[in-house]
């Protein structure tokens, strides 16, 4: 069986996909399952005591990313460079610096933040599994 990617668009939630009988993680965006041929820093990024714990991923053209966990709470983050940053698994929400309302993000969706900016994530519960890509 090959496997299609299917990009989802923020207004249609996951199990209405599924509800509609399509094979399972049919409805998952572009996110990488795996990166072949990378380093990996194995010592972590800790913030917020241990709330968020990242690993830096190296690729063979110079580019990193950042494969994290956030636990349950709210935590401010500031950019130095524009970040992309992909829900693997869990949900969040999400409020960009200068806007009033937060957005919910949810496993296969993403958003951006502008460089020199920031955000706020917060986690309700479970655990939110994140790729941070720098732009």
């Amino acid at each position: 069986m090959s496997f299609v990617p299917f990009v989802v668009n923020r207004s249609i939630e996951p199990h209405w996909l599924l509800a509609a009988n399509l094979p399972a993680n049919s409805y998952r965006s572009m996110i990488s399952q795996q990166f072949p041929g990378v380093t990996v820093v194995t010592k972590a990024n800790v913030y917020f005591d241990g709330k968020v714990v990242s690993h830096t991923v190296l690729f063979p053209d110079s580019s990193k990313k950042t494969l994290g966990l956030i636990y349950p709470g709210s935590f401010h983050f500031k950019t130095g460079v524009p970040e992309r940053m992909e829900i693997v698994a869990g949900d969040c929400l999400v409020t960009l610096d200068g806007e009033s309302e937060a957005e919910e993000y949810l496993a296969s969706q993403h958003f951006e933040v502008p460089g020199n900016s920031g955000f706020t994530i917060e986690v309700k519960k479970g655990i939110c599994e994140y790729i941070c890509s720098f732009l």
